[in-house]
């Protein structure tokens, strides 16, 4: 018997993070065996993830898992993983708008959607959040082209632009976009606001916590002081969200919100939760201009709000800028967003088989032959 498995694995850079794609069919269906399989892939346990293919970060340590869908509106199937870096923890309850990035091109060439020539839309629905999300996909020969002239920050170079459409993004995991009932709740002497759009959020202003909001990231994670008063504040806002402990899940997630110093419409340091990110999560970026379009939230102070149904927010980050349009139709309820969409890239970086202890999982590749 073969010491170490193989199993097929495409490496691909999804905006700012980067992970092994893999299809669905490629790995265990038992969802703990499949969690082994990916601690396993990705090296976890260690802080360099040395014995895997982490980098040693988490937005270098995550993992797309892909499938032909049944849903009548949907292509493919796309879950998402959040795999622990020195920990044995794989977190499927968050998305990531990033990873997302490279599940249209990666689809299109594992034959799971058909190109056409010109431009491809790919139908996905998030498992992870029971939403759907159009990417349109640059494909002018019949296949994927990479090569463009887009550029996102966080990310050197250009690449072919991927125009990412979230619709109707409220309550993806609370089935509410105020999950508490309120624009603003007060926790640990702080007003903050729980938005639930994309993923769920607790958006603080910066300077209640006694920092300007345009720190860099390496500044905000030897605050020491400051991430024990922000997963303090996570914690009761879990609970006041109805998601309950928090504890070693990564949602619900946490802004810092700062007046924009560039030109942009907000500043936001995200947290995922225990560090700040290097850019910032697609998914993040939604909730945080979600809250921008809802007079009453803690972006009152921060913010000259949009104006009209059709909104670019630009949320400044410690890597740059993210852009996004929001689609929104005024209610006698309020503000209901009814799509968010941005554009990212994505980039191939290699495939092949990818492997692990055959102990982890006993497997047989005649179904891959």
């Amino acid at each position: 018997m073969p010491t170490q498995t193989a199993i097929p694995c495409t490496m691909m850079r999804g905006g700012t993070s980067r992970g092994p794609y893999f299809l669905a069919s490629d790995l265990p269906e038992d969802r703990s065996t499949q969690d082994r399989v990916i601690l396993a892939a990705m090296g976890s346990g260690n802080a360099l993830q040395i014995n895997g293919i982490g980098g040693g970060s988490s937005l270098t340590s995550k993992v797309a898992v892909v499938s032909k869908s049944q849903h009548p509106d949907a292509d493919v199937d796309f879950l998402f993983a959040q795999v622990s870096v020195e920990e044995s923890i794989v977190d499927t309850s968050p998305s990531c708008g990033n990873i997302l990035s490279g599940v249209g091109p990666f689809a299109i060439e594992k034959g799971l959607v058909s190109a056409s020539v010109g431009e491809t839309l790919v139908r996905i629905r998030n498992l992870n959040t029971n939403s759907l999300v159009e990417a349109v996909i640059k494909t002018p020969n019949g296949t994927v082209d990479y090569d463009g002239d887009a550029s996102i920050d966080g990310v050197e170079g250009t690449a072919a632009p991927i125009l990412l459409n979230f619709l109707n993004v409220a309550g993806s995991k609370t089935g509410q976009l105020l999950p508490t009932g309120k624009l603003r709740d007060r926790i640990d002497g702080i007003e903050v606001s729980c938005i639930d759009a994309a993923v769920p959020m607790v958006l603080i202003p910066a300077s209640s916590l006694g920092k300007r909001g345009d720190e860099s990231k390496a500044q905000l994670d030897e605050d020491v002081e400051l991430l024990r008063r922000i997963e303090a504040i996570r914690q009761e806002a879990s609970w006041k969200m109805g998601l309950g402990d928090a504890t070693g899940k990564v949602i619900p997630k946490v802004a810092l919100l700062s007046k924009p110093r560039h030109g942009g419409t907000i500043t936001s340091r995200y947290f995922v939760p225990h560090s700040c990110h290097g850019a910032h999560a697609v998914t993040g970026a939604i909730c945080v201009a979600s809250a921008i379009a809802l007079p009453g939230s803690v972006t009152d102070e921060l913010v000259i709000r949009p104006e009209g149904k059709q909104q670019t927010i630009q949320i400044e980050h410690p890597s740059g800028r993210i852009d996004l349009a929001l689609e929104i139709d005024y209610t006698a309820t309020g503000p209901q967003i009814q799509r968010a969409g941005l554009i990212r890239t994505a980039r191939k970086l290699f495939q092949g088989d990818l492997y692990v202890p055959s102990q982890i999982w006993s497997y047989s590749r005649s179904h891959a032959s």
